[in-house]
């Protein structure tokens, strides 16, 4: 006799997974109640000493599916198989197949309960499967693994599948690890065997970066990986190297189109060279920047600009080059001091791929880069993902100065968000703490202008 494949409907009226599909995934505990029967088990071939065509006939019915399942549980558990297992809300046709295998109808009532013992002596007293129930589902569905043994199997595929993250550098090992441990790999590859390769990929791209000199993503995909669509956006393998690269670069949290724009451009990999800017006073080394830092007035430089061509010689090698956080303070420095002012990098937040190349090139001709920002712990993590790549000391952004500006401005916003390291001066770090309030910019402009005016240097 042919056992009928096709899932059997429950009393609710939904479809059920199948047997394998359960037997290989979450399943309830033990002699719980369930609201609806899996689908019957295939018919498997003869196996020795077990009569297969009266087993299908008799334990295969698609009626006894839930309780094929229920017993396969048991043994993949390893546990003994005596007790009740109990169906809720069996349909007629569940009733009808356990009056067959029992010879007898089950008791009244809104459950169904069998117990394995009864099955299992019916086996061996019909000759069915003399070696009882255990050895009639092995024939009817196939072996059934122990969970212990196939978790243990499953743990040691990913252990192996994780094996290359532990050859990045001292840099990424924190994120290697919580890679491992966040399950995010496991979400995104949800096997070990897809998680291999992945891994390796991801591995390959981050030992490459960050990108010098930067270049487009899709230019670095194809170079580095299965080609240049590889690190589109939205695929696993993007997910986790975007991790990464916050991790390699120290870029902070956020969301959106341009805040991906900005984390990827922050390892060097761009979407194009055009979007990439920096705001800057006073450069020069092409007869365009120097006819603007004649005219005292800012100029806009686009990463195109920096890397095509023969790189800016903005400063002499024993020059200093100032940095701002806020567009304001470069635009009242062109003001002031117009061509008298000293070349000067406006960040405009976080660093963009252009002023990190600009700041590079300028720091490797030896230029002295001083930096100032907001006295937030935002402009803090600005200043700490720019200490990341390049080399700068502190203009007025230490304790001392942020303690003397509060002391000056007649009312500042509280501080928000979470606290950062000061590693140019830790003390910066717990005044900030201790005060809890901002200074912008802005409110110490004056100080900053002084400091750029010619009697000052």
């Amino acid at each position: 006799m042919e056992v009928n494949p096709a899932a059997t409907p429950s009393a609710h009226g939904c479809r059920s997974p199948g047997i394998q599909a359960v037997a290989g995934g979450e399943t309830p505990a033990d002699d719980t109640v369930v609201d609806a029967a899996p689908t019957a088990p295939p018919r498997a071939g003869d196996r020795a000493g077990v009569d297969a065509e009266r087993l299908g006939r008799l334990l295969g019915d698609p009626g006894l599916a839930w309780f094929v399942d229920r017993v396969r549980q048991r043994m993949a558990r390893g546990r003994p198989l005596t007790g009740s297992v109990t169906l809720s809300a069996p349909d007629a046709s569940q009733r009808r197949a356990a009056e067959r295998l029992l010879g007898r109808a089950p008791r009244a009532g809104g459950s169904l309960s069998v117990r394995l013992d009864t099955v299992d002596a019916v086996l061996r007293r019909s000759g069915v499967s003399p070696d009882g129930l255990a050895a009639a589902v092995v024939a009817l569905t196939g072996p059934v693994p122990l969970r212990a043994e196939t978790r243990d199997r499953e743990e040691r595929a990913w252990a192996e599948a994780y094996a290359p993250l532990g050859t990045l550098g001292a840099g990424l090992a924190p994120w290697a690890e919580r890679a491992r441990g966040d399950g995010l790999i496991r979400r995104l590859a949800r096997t070990p065997e897809a998680a291999g390769p992945l891994v390796q990929a991801v591995v390959r791209a981050l030992r490459a970066l960050p990108a010098s000199p930067p270049i487009s993503r899709a230019t670095f995909a194809a170079r580095n990986l299965s080609g240049a669509h590889a690190l589109d956006e939205g695929t696993p393998l993007a997910t986790l190297v975007l991790s990464g690269i916050r991790s390699l670069t120290g870029f902070p949290d956020g969301s959106g189109a341009q805040w991906r724009r900005e984390a990827w451009a922050s390892a060097g990999l761009l979407m194009d060279d055009l979007s990439s800017t920096v705001l800057t006073l006073n450069l020069r080394g092409t007869p365009s920047l120097d006819w603007m830092a004649d005219a005292g007035e800012p100029a806009v430089l686009t990463l195109r600009s920096l890397t095509r061509r023969a790189p800016v010689v903005a400063v002499p090698v024993t020059g200093a080059l100032y940095i701002c956080e806020n567009p304001a303070v470069l635009s009242a420095a062109a003001d002031t001091l117009g061509p008298a002012c000293p070349p000067m990098v406006c960040l405009q937040g976080q660093p963009s791929a252009a002023a990190l190349t600009l700041l590079r090139d300028l720091s490797a001709r030896g230029a002295g880069l001083l930096y100032h920002g907001d006295f937030d712990w935002g402009g803090v993590r600005i200043a700490a993902a720019l200490a990341g790549n390049v080399p700068w000391q502190p203009w007025r952004y230490e304790a001392v100065h942020y303690r003397a500006a509060v002391a000056a401005v007649t009312e500042a916003p509280d501080l928000t968000g979470p606290p950062a390291a000061t590693p140019w001066d830790p003390a910066l770090a717990v005044a900030l703490v201790e005060r809890g309030v901002r200074v912008e910019e802005e409110a110490v402009l004056d100080d900053l202008l002084a400091d750029l005016g010619p009697g000052s240097r």
